[in-house]
């Protein structure tokens, strides 16, 4: 295992360094596909249906998007957090 100079070790516990971390990862566009599917299956949850393009605006962009997540290539890989099988085929 590599030995680290003593400079650099006092620099890293410089306590203005204290607060430092290290960047979060973005979200991939998976990661906010399932996301996005999480949120539509809280709607549906809470309202008893699917969003439909009729309803307010939240509803008609929660239809909207689970429309495009039926269409997405993603889809096999989001049927893991779709607990309520909403990804099925359009009717």
């Amino acid at each position: 295992m590599k030995e680290w100079p003593e400079e650099l070790l006092e620099i890293f516990e410089d306590p203005l360094l204290a607060h430092v971390r290290p960047l979060s990862p973005k979200p991939t566009a998976h990661d906010r596909s399932a996301q996005k599917l999480e949120e539509i299956i809280v709607w549906v949850e809470k309202h008893g249906r699917e969003p439909r393009q009729e309803g307010d605006l939240k509803e008609k962009l929660l239809a909207a998007s689970l429309k495009a997540l039926r269409r997405s290539n993603e889809l096999a890989s989001l049927k893991q957090y779709d607990r309520l099988n909403l990804l099925k085929d359009e009717h």
